[in-house]
């Protein structure tokens, strides 16, 4: 991430934010509301000279919502989850 511009990290923090929450409400059972704070407690804003910043950006926002709610053996546990719906990859 470290060659990344300010505007490009922002926007990526900005569009997993957005992810991470429409999973946490459609999965997750989370309001609007709910959503939103978990996501930005999920993807806190790192300043430039952090020494990891970004690094929660190695897994997309799916994986990161799908362990949250059923735990880091989801894949087993629900494999019908390990793959995001049509719905979720029409995010972008």
């Amino acid at each position: 991430m470290a060659d990344w511009s300010e505007d490009e990290y922002v926007q990526c923090l900005r569009d997993e934010r957005r992810r991470y929450g429409w999973v946490m409400q459609h999965y997750g059972d989370l309001d609007a509301c709910q959503a939103g704070i978990a996501a930005e407690k999920r993807y806190p804003f790192e300043a430039s000279d952090a020494p990891y910043r970004g690094l929660v950006f190695h897994d997309e926002a799916w994986q990161w919502a799908m362990r949250a709610i059923h735990g880091n053996e989801y894949s087993i546990s629900h494999p019908h989850l390990v793959k995001p719906p049509a719905e979720y990859e029409a995010l972008d």
